[in-house]
């Protein structure tokens, strides 16, 4: 066919962390107010799946032609699978190179927004590093850990109205704060904000209230994986933290990556969780998963106005995933399809592996020095961003993409 040897996007270069094996979703428009449709990244493109699907008469078309992901993660996992099965065919196939090429639009010309309706969103505090770091600190003459934090996955409900996409821009908080020596609380904005990298993971298919999902269940439900970052703001949070669990110093916002990486892209990536110290319970036991390994190899670089501060790896994760996902929904809590939960701050056993600044500074006492200055926490104008990426079949890398935000001042 004329011009099936031209090179097009569909000509990705070897080894490009977005090629056919990765093909992550998420919801574009062409103009921040044209209409919103299903998009699959590849390489510096996206492809309008929709488009695609109705050109090519796939009968996946019904679930790609939409403005959310919602009807896709609620498809199930055998739809999840044929559909990917479809989109690697498109793009890889050289029969459909000139059906499909129109629909590729650059990144640079298009706007990405929140990918699916966040139905409920859920925190969880997964890394024993970070918990241990933040023991030390406030609890400096106690064991690291809480009795509880090898038995069951700590986590808090946030708000899913306040979750955004990357690039929105974060206002500071305002709230109640109250120093050691204050005599009174007083209401301002933070002067303590700050971050924590986080993985995302999305639900697709609900479950019924009254019923649990098992740990085997767990890629039943679970579509994919995004990053995100929890913004915290920690004065406001240490304040209202007494004694129930985090409330305003979280609720103001949580920035999700414009790109849901599906579980099965990462099959690569799976590994078997640090050994566990306590014996579990029988709902969270995952002894006998080591041939099917819930945890994931992420490597993530978290920079702050374009300078490296941490590089947290995953891996190193307590808990996983399908861990949370049991515990979650353990006393009957159903799960509903656009459901997020969060890993929780990442965190290595190394001060450059530190996921979060009240962790990096030490609650401010050793600010880190910047080409720009020196933090504690973050400052107006400051811009943060996390990008990941995994191995992939081959030796290839699997891009996760990033999430920015951008803080500004109170209103």
């Amino acid at each position: 066919m004329a011009g099936t040897s031209e090179h097009t996007p569909l000509d990705l270069p070897e080894g490009d962390p977005f090629g056919a094996h990765n093909l992550p979703y998420g919801v574009f428009s062409e103009g921040p107010d044209g209409e919103r449709r299903v998009g699959v990244r590849l390489g510096d493109h996206v492809l309008d799946a929709g488009a695609a699907a109705l050109a090519l008469g796939s009968p996946y078309a019904a679930l790609l032609a939409q403005p959310t992901l919602n009807a896709l993660l609620a498809a199930g996992r055998t739809a999840w699978s044929d559909v990917r099965r479809a989109l690697t065919a498109w793009v890889t196939v050289p029969a459909h190179r000139d059906t499909v090429r129109p629909f590729l639009h650059p990144l640079a010309s298009v706007t990405l927004h929140l990918p699916f309706e966040v139905a409920d969103y859920v925190d969880f505090y997964a890394s024993e590093n970070h918990a241990s770091n933040l023991g030390r600190l406030f609890r400096p003459d106690e064991e690291p850990l809480k009795p509880n934090w090898k038995h069951l996955p700590v986590g808090y409900h946030g708000r899913a109205g306040t979750v955004v996409v990357s690039g929105t821009d974060v206002v500071r908080p305002s709230g109640q704060r109250k120093g050691p020596a204050d005599p009174a609380p007083v209401f301002g904005p933070s002067v303590r904000l700050d971050i924590e990298t986080e993985v995302g993971y999305v639900v697709g298919v609900p479950s019924a209230q009254g019923t649990s999902v098992p740990l085997a269940s767990y890629r039943d439900h679970v579509f994919g994986i995004c990053l995100l970052n929890d913004w915290s703001a920690r004065d406001i949070q240490n304040w209202e933290t007494v004694p129930l669990g985090p409330h305003l110093g979280k609720s103001f916002a949580t920035s999700v990556s414009a790109w849901i990486t599906p579980l099965d892209a990462l099959d690569a990536a799976r590994t078997a969780p640090p050994e566990r110290t306590v014996p579990l319970l029988p709902y969270l036991d995952d002894t006998d998963a080591t041939d099917d390994p819930a945890g994931y190899d992420l490597r993530i670089t978290v920079s702050l106005n374009g300078h490296v501060i941490s590089e947290p790896p995953f891996s190193g994760m307590y808990w996983t995933g399908a861990q949370m996902l049991a515990h979650m929904t353990v006393n009957g809590a159903s799960l509903r399809t656009g459901d997020l939960y969060g890993s929780g701050t990442i965190s290595g056993t190394e001060e450059n592996e530190r996921g979060s600044l009240i962790e990096m500074t030490w609650n401010g006492q050793r600010p880190l020095e910047l080409p720009d200055g020196k933090r504690g926490f973050l400052e107006d104008g400051d811009v943060v961003t996390m990008t990941a990426w995994a191995p992939g079949p081959g030796g290839v890398r699997v891009g996760l993409g990033e999430v920015t935000g951008r803080v500004v001042g109170h209103r």
